[in-house]
């Protein structure tokens, strides 16, 4: 079992920064890759980006390259996600997964989800 808590969120202008946590308690927490993804409203949920359990391999969302970057410190259990040069399109719930097996396929576990809120 891993429980997921997202923090983080908030309003910001367009161009600023939000940095979105994810605190894991259960499973050993380098056992397990984490996700985030994203539901804007009237939209399905998208991917963001995702680390694998020792932090070696990282994946982006296209729209997110070069702004967002996902990272973990095993020694908290907890997952970040820094989002800088944020744009009104990245207005979301954000909620974070665990992966228990590779963080290309299925996520088991997710968090309750986070509101960012960017303005123009």
């Amino acid at each position: 079992q891993v429980h997921l808590v997202e923090s983080g969120g908030g309003l910001v202008q367009a161009g600023g920064s939000l940095r979105l946590s994810c605190e894991a308690s259960g499973r050993t927490f380098s056992s397990y890759g984490i996700g985030w993804f994203r539901q804007a409203p009237g939209k399905e949920r998208d991917f963001v980006a995702a680390i694998s359990g020792g932090g070696g391999t990282i994946y982006y969302a296209d729209s997110v390259k070069g702004r967002f970057t996902i990272s973990r410190d095993n020694a908290k259990n907890t997952g970040y996600l820094q989002m800088n040069s944020l744009k009104p399109e990245d207005t979301a719930v954000y909620y974070c997964a665990a992966a228990l097996a590779t963080i290309s396929g299925r996520y088991d576990y997710w968090g309750q989800g986070t509101q960012v809120t960017v303005s123009s």
